[in-house]
């Protein structure tokens, strides 16, 4: 044990020689490494702060709840755009038989986007705010949070009453520093008294149930406003799972309920999809699975230049050496000695180069983070930092393989008469 942490620390006094003894020839030799570990961790980087902010959007959807819609998620829009828009939207009725039927349901939500309004209060006035009515579950299931005031309650929302709970920029731009709740507020004429503001919705790259710009009302006051009928394209219904139902379950459940509802005969297809956050993930994984890909084959010419180079300083090190690897022989250095020597001095001036790769890395990542334009924080993770010292290590053990068994199969005699 002595003597490998003997060879060890000679290897890597011999290699922090090597750099400084050829300062030009080292950097070259090294830079092939850093621009290699720079191009492979920083893609891999970039890629998991996108894949973490998209991800983290995705998840608001909820992983135990199913989507019914006319389209699945996963299919190209375009491909059967006619046969999808044929499809009846899920209705307000659909939402009362899943709620009543479906045993494995926890709760169901039933929405419906009326479109923009112009929202005014006294002088003040918003343009584009997106009007929707929905169920008394609908804060439940999409976890609307309140910064203000509260959501409408299930008598408010049974009688149909005029009120209504704000988006954030909606509120701040009807409002400024004046307090909303207890306001009335005229959206296309008609009057509603603010109970509440929803709090601002974080910075995500993929907007998803987006509520800083939304006037929420009951569906029942929403059909005051507008005709919410059954085919309005703007119909949303979600059914979350009880705890400890199989998402499989929940969605024969649900398709029981609907083809039932739709008098479909047995051999007919759905004229539904249900959908769920698992869809997405699984395109999301091949999307992430390209962009990595590309990152390796950038870097991959790099580390594959930097590995020739740090190949070829270790051979010019043995030439150098020659003569001193003899004395070690003759003295009776076993050939595992020298070969852990020069493998380890290779696997060091890799370190080295992967650390400057990776520290170029950290400044990258923090200048773009600080760019106020950016849409989400870009980090260097702690797996990401390992596996680019890990690279380093294998493409050092590569590099060094070859010249290090040369050095250990040298005879001693010759070595030793060796000009070096």
């Amino acid at each position: 044990m002595l003597t490998v942490l003997k060879i060890i620390k000679e290897a890597i006094v011999q290699a922090f020689q090597q750099l400084a003894g050829s300062k030009l020839r080292s950097f070259l030799s090294l830079l092939g490494i850093m621009i290699g570990i720079y191009c492979i961790i920083i893609v891999l980087s970039a890629v998991d702060s996108l894949e973490t902010n998209v991800r983290g959007s995705f998840d608001k959807l909820g992983d135990d709840v199913v989507y019914v819609q006319t389209q699945p998620w996963d299919e190209d829009p375009g491909a059967s755009w006619w046969k999808y828009f044929r499809r009846p939207l899920p209705s307000f009725k659909e939402f009362e038989l899943i709620k009543e039927k479906v045993k494995g349901a926890e709760l169901a939500c039933y929405s419906s986007t009326i479109g923009s309004k112009t929202a005014k209060y006294r002088s003040n006035s918003v343009s584009g705010a997106v009007l929707v009515g929905g169920t008394y579950d609908f804060a439940e299931m999409y976890d609307v949070k309140m910064e203000k005031g509260r959501f409408y309650t299930p008598s408010e929302y049974e009688s149909g009453v005029n009120k209504a709970v704000l988006g954030h920029t909606v509120a701040s731009e009807l409002f400024g520093t004046i307090e909303p709740v207890g306001k009335r507020i005229s959206v296309n004429g008609k009057k509603l008294d603010v109970v509440g503001v929803i709090e601002k919705g974080g910075e995500d790259l993929v907007q998803i149930m987006q509520m800083d710009e939304v006037i929420l009302i009951s569906y029942n006051t929403a059909r005051k406003f507008a005709k919410v009928s059954e085919n309005h394209r703007g119909s949303m219904l979600a059914v979350k799972a009880r705890d400890g139902v199989e998402m499989e379950d929940l969605e024969d459940e649900i398709t029981g309920v609907l083809r039932a509802s739709r008098r479909l005969k047995p051999r007919e297809e759905n004229n539904f999809a249900l959908n769920k956050l698992t869809m997405l993930s699984g395109l999301l994984d091949g999307f992430f699975g390209v962009m990595t890909s590309v990152g390796w084959v950038i870097g991959g010419f790099a580390l594959l230049v930097g590995m020739f180079s740090v190949a070829n300083i270790m051979f010019v090190s043995v030439k150098e050496r020659t003569n001193i690897i003899g004395i070690k022989k003759a003295l009776g250095a076993k050939r595992y000695v020298i070969l852990l020597e020069f493998l380890i001095e290779a696997i060091i001036l890799c370190l080295v180069g992967g650390a400057i790769g990776l520290f170029f890395v950290m400044l990258t990542l923090k200048g773009v983070s600080s760019i106020e334009s950016m849409a989400f924080d870009m980090y260097l993770s702690y797996d990401n930092m390992i596996f680019g010292i890990s690279v380093s290590v294998f493409i050092g053990v590569l590099a060094g393989l070859i010249p290090a068994f040369l050095a250990a199969k040298m005879d001693p005699v010759i070595a030793i008469r060796s000009k070096g």
